[in-house]
């Protein structure tokens, strides 16, 4: 049977069920079952699901867990979190009641400006094309004005336009730069909207554009998230040792990018676990923060620390374009109660929030990598989700994490362990 088809987009979800289980698996009825169990009862939830991409067979769940007793700016949040990595809430949750004894953490929004570009070709002569934007940029933004209207009256809209030129890099390539404000949107839709506009009434005989888009690049839509205390205030057996460690620590994540993508990865698991369960854009906050860690010319950590004069200071800038209102924010039930969970934060403000959950993670990863190392916290968390592949029940279960506790936990011993008490239950 040909793999090829045709039409697949106008069948019903259950022909393309049928018709993936016929041709891509081997057990067909089992497929059809596991894609079914995973839909939800409520037929209208279903479909709101259903809309939200193209072809959709089913749903693919990931956990939605908490982490309390976050004290930002004074103020006390639970944070919900979407992620699959275990160990990662825990170490948020943990950190976060580490901190709130200590000032908590302390977040300033430093910019909120996003990015959007025309990109054109031009041959002709430069002076003529800047004469040229100079005599229409007002009709330019005019352009956009049925578009930005709504967006004004909150506060939004176009800041800037300018011509940029980019021959030096690239034979007759031009570009129109333009800055927005766009408040409690993230505002994709509505950036693109405006720059296709800007574009239609920019073009003539002699430009031509390639594209019209969005920069997920957003080094002026930033937020810092810090936290301090005196180090004698740190804790353990000794407070300077630790900080000196931690603070070598960060320093080789700034020098040596690779160290410094898996200590900016370990940032990410705060902020993507947060953004996931807000019903923003993981993708775009990603490679803006990844493309803002090498803005200088090379690959550096996110996160910077200093001890001085008695004092540990632990920071991290990091670019958020985010939203509180539009797309799947006030569309996924799961999103809105998250949201409502923050007490419905401004855009700024869940900025900062995501910030302090980045900042808390880092700080959780580089304490243990310092101190006991990484994997006795991990595997530990682990262990229940080796325990499952297993196929362990819950009495096995009992008996082998009370038999880890205090050791070190490893598949390899895992397993064995479950064996030993396996055939201990078949004599």
């Amino acid at each position: 049977m040909s793999k090829v088809i045709s039409g697949f987009s106008k069948r019903s979800k259950q022909e393309k069920i049928n018709w993936l289980a016929e041709n891509y698996f081997k057990n067909n009825a089992q497929v059809v079952q596991i894609l079914k169990q995973y839909w939800n009862s409520d037929e209208k939830l279903q479909q709101l699901h259903d809309d939200f991409i193209e072809n959709t067979l089913s749903n693919f769940y990931m956990p939605f867990g908490v982490a309390p007793n976050f004290i930002i700016n004074n103020d006390t949040y639970a944070i919900p979190m979407v992620i699959e990595e275990s160990s990662v809430v825990a170490a948020a949750a943990l950190v976060a009641k580490y901190w709130s004894t200590r000032g908590g953490f302390k977040t300033t929004v430093l910019g909120t400006t996003k990015i959007g570009q025309v990109h054109f070709m031009f041959e002709g002569d430069k002076e003529d094309l800047i004469t040229y934007f100079t005599k229409n940029k007002a009709k330019l933004i005019a352009a956009t004005t049925s578009i930005t209207a709504n967006m004004e009256k909150r506060g939004g809209g176009i800041l800037d336009l300018q011509l940029v030129d980019k021959t030096n890099q690239l034979a007759n390539y031009y570009q129109l730069h333009v800055t927005f404000e766009t408040k409690d949107s993230m505002g994709a839709n509505f950036i693109n909207s405006c720059l296709e506009a800007i574009a239609n009434a920019f073009r003539n005989d002699q430009i031509e554009i390639v594209m019209s888009i969005l920069s997920n690049f957003v080094p002026g839509c930033l937020v810092r998230a810090a936290v301090s205390c005196p180090i004698a205030d740190l804790g353990g057996e000794d407070p300077q040792k630790f900080a000196e460690k931690f603070y070598q620590a960060v320093q080789i994540a700034q020098i040596e990018p690779y160290r410094a993508v898996t200590h900016n990865k370990g940032i990410m698991n705060g902020v993507d676990a947060v953004v996931l369960a807000t019903g923003n854009d993981f993708r775009a906050i990603e490679a803006g923060a990844h493309a803002y860690a090498s803005k200088d010319g090379s690959y550096k950590s996110l996160s910077q620390c200093t001890i001085e004069k008695g004092v540990f200071k632990f920071w991290l800038d990091i670019p958020l374009a985010l939203g509180t209102v539009g797309g799947l924010t006030s569309l996924h039930p799961m999103a809105k109660l998250s949201l409502e969970m923050l007490q419905k934060p401004s855009a700024n403000r869940l900025m900062e929030i995501i910030a302090a959950a980045g900042l808390a993670q880092n700080f959780a990863a580089l304490r243990a990598l310092t101190t006991k190392g990484i994997q006795h916290g991990h595997m530990k968390m682990h262990l229940q989700n080796i325990l499952n592949q297993l196929g362990a029940n819950a009495q096995e279960k009992e008996k082998i994490t009370s038999y880890f506790d205090g050791k070190t936990v490893t598949h390899a011993a895992v397993v064995s362990k479950f064996e030993e008490i396996k055939q201990k239950e078949v004599l």
